[in-house]
């Protein structure tokens, strides 16, 4: 695949809550995630599916998603951007916030090799 297709296809699920669709069907074994800042203890960057999954596993269980919106693809490359807007509460403190977060990937070999992080949970 191409990379604008990828980029619409995560977009796609992303949209209908299939994150773990398009973790099994558009990422690279060896993909590396990066995050713009993590909680006390965690670690920016995260290797493999499985880490990745795990990722995901925390975010579920420690926040409840009230809404979500993505945005884009828009493409450049062998990368492309996507964004995410959500309304959300941190479970174990009870804050509610709004985060507005863009997602930056790059494919190799018709999968998504690389995403880094960038947002404001400015509130």
């Amino acid at each position: 695949m191409q990379t604008m297709d990828i980029a619409r296809q995560l977009v796609e699920l992303c949209r209908q809550g299939k994150n773990d669709e398009a973790i099994s069907t558009l990422f690279a074994d060896d993909v590396v995630s990066v995050e713009a800042s993590v909680p006390p203890g965690g670690n920016r960057e995260a290797k493999g599916l499985a880490a990745l999954r795990a990722k995901g596993a925390w975010r579920r269980d420690n926040h409840e998603v009230h809404s979500g919106t993505v945005s884009g693809p828009w493409p450049h490359d062998d990368r492309f951007v996507a964004g995410f807007q959500f309304d959300v509460t941190h479970k174990p403190s009870g804050q509610r916030m709004k985060m507005d977060e863009v997602g930056l990937y790059q494919v190799k070999n018709g999968k998504i090799v690389r995403e880094e992080f960038f947002y404001d949970m400015g509130g």
